[in-house]
């Protein structure tokens, strides 16, 4: 079954969300499992918005990709991990 993941990163801004997602370029080189990606500003930071087709695949993006990234990318990424709630998924349509 899909997941939701809502995530949340306090302080955050759109240059080191832009920074941090050229970097592991996710256009070119999409990540196994991830269904619909969304992004942008919210009160008090920064916000993501996905479907992953399971917790395990996001998680196993996370490790591989997303954290080697801002540990590489130092102070030009997003300073604190972010704030994650999963929901379940009941529908979606691709186009």
């Amino acid at each position: 079954m899909a997941v939701g993941l809502r995530l949340k990163f306090d302080g955050g801004t759109q240059e080191q969300y832009d920074t941090i997602h050229g970097h592991m370029n996710v256009e070119g080189d999409p990540p196994e499992g991830m269904i619909f990606h969304s992004s942008g500003p919210i009160d008090g930071g920064w916000g993501v918005i996905d479907v992953w087709e399971s917790r395990e695949a996001f998680d196993r993006f996370a490790g591989t990709r997303l954290r080697p990234a801002v540990q590489e990318l130092g102070d030009r990424a997003f300073p604190n991990p972010p704030d994650i709630k999963e929901f379940p998924v009941h529908n979606y349509t691709k186009p």
